[in-house]
């Protein structure tokens, strides 16, 4: 491939985005549907008379008005035959899936609750917020009957291109990616760490049938879309072996994984309390270190500096730690020792975000053949073949 990935993102020319066209491809039908916009904030006294408008730390909270309430307001929610529009503030987690309070505010400061007045009265849900709010809410569509989407980290770049493509072309690619992996036995990943030694980790997944995330969330069968889409995804039933992990404070640890849960981890560099306290809560609560994910990105986007539009790149992969009940796994908030330890964290492998290491190469076996899907952060021909179809 005379083309890396990262090169053809960053020459790739986006559609303007277009709030009427993306709901629209999404949602489809809008007719007669009452929608409302779901924001998180650390102190609900910034939702009355929008004071978090002046916040300089609230810069997804304003895309969320600027672009979503006021798009809806002056003219898409007419264009699109959509009623209500109104936006609601909850209590931010504190951690990503974590699940929601009850307690939510109008933008007059009324104190309300979501699963009396807002889940059961509206037909669309868009909860745009800083902590990922997917399986929560996934679990309350199912419940109450409504859809919706989840576009927690919103930012210019995510809004210019991964909400600006056509949403039926990224549910084809996935689709035609999700056929090329379905069924697959296991997914061993190689990687190479700089000044370290080389690391394997393999995942089994027992044939199960691969899922997509794609963005389309139509008809009117309860479901959230987690936006920006492009993911093929599976929910491992075991995993032995090493990976690194970059903490956020930019620590590189090596974990050791067997019978599917991190067991312990171990300093490569940077500081040595940060392992010490990612240890200290695997041996709290093991659930926190159960993996239930494994995730391939299907999209040519530029990096965005959120890993929701940035695990869904073509040649990168993610693993997840905790619940996994919104992938159709069973790990429920209520195996953990406590629930605010019941987040899904994502560990994304990718050039921008782990540079100190590689995916040597991404392996999987299907039908008795092994099939090489990705080598440096690239795909290889398997799965540039698949895309062709």
């Amino acid at each position: 491939m005379n083309t890396t990935v990262q090169t053809a993102a960053t020459g790739r020319k986006f559609p303007k985005f277009d709030l009427g066209r993306l709901l629209t491809s999404v949602f489809e039908p809008t007719y007669g549907r009452k929608v409302c916009i779901l924001i998180d904030l650390p102190d609900l006294a910034e939702a009355k008379d929008y004071a978090f408008l002046k916040n300089p730390q609230r810069a997804v909270q304003q895309k969320a008005h600027e672009v979503f309430y006021l798009g809806l307001k002056n003219g898409v929610a007419e264009e699109l035959a959509l009623s209500g529009g109104e936006m609601f503030a909850y209590v931010e987690t504190g951690g990503s899936n974590l699940d929601l309070p009850d307690r939510c505010v109008d933008m007059v400061g009324n104190e309300l609750s979501l699963e009396k007045d807002i889940y059961p009265n509206y037909d669309l849900i868009l909860c745009i917020s800083t902590f990922s709010a997917t399986a929560p809410l996934t679990a309350f569509a199912k419940q109450y009957g409504f859809r919706g989407a989840t576009l927690h980290g919103l930012n210019d770049v995510i809004l210019n291109s991964g909400l600006a493509v056509d949403y039926n072309d990224v549910s084809r690619d996935a689709e035609k990616l999700r056929l090329a992996m379905t069924k697959a036995e296991w997914v061993e990943i190689d990687f190479t760490v700089d000044g370290g030694e080389d690391m394997t980790v393999r995942l089994e997944l027992g044939g199960q049938e691969a899922q997509k995330s794609h963005g389309l969330c139509r008809g009117d069968t309860p479901d959230i879309a987690n936006l920006p889409a492009g993911e093929v995804y599976f929910v491992p039933q075991g995993a032995e072996g090493t990976f690194p992990l970059k903490y956020e404070d930019g620590t590189l640890g090596k974990l050791t994984v067997t019978g599917g849960r991190i067991i312990k981890a171990e300093l490569i560099e940077g500081k040595q309390s940060t392992i010490d306290e990612h240890n200290r809560k695997l041996q709290d609560d093991p659930m926190t270190g159960v993996l239930g994910e494994l995730g391939f990105g299907t999209q040519v986007l530029p990096v965005s500096g959120a890993d929701i539009q940035d695990e869904k790149v073509l040649g990168t992969c993610h693993l997840a730690t905790g619940r996994d009940d919104h992938l159709g796994g069973h790990i429920t908030p209520d195996l953990f020792k406590k629930r605010q330890n019941a987040t899904h964290d994502d560990i994304l492998f990718a050039p921008h975000k782990t540079p100190n290491f590689d995916i040597k190469q991404a392996r999987m076996h299907r039908d008795g053949q092994t099939m090489v899907l990705i080598e440096h952060f690239q795909p290889m021909g398997y799965l540039l073949k698949a895309l062709e179809i």
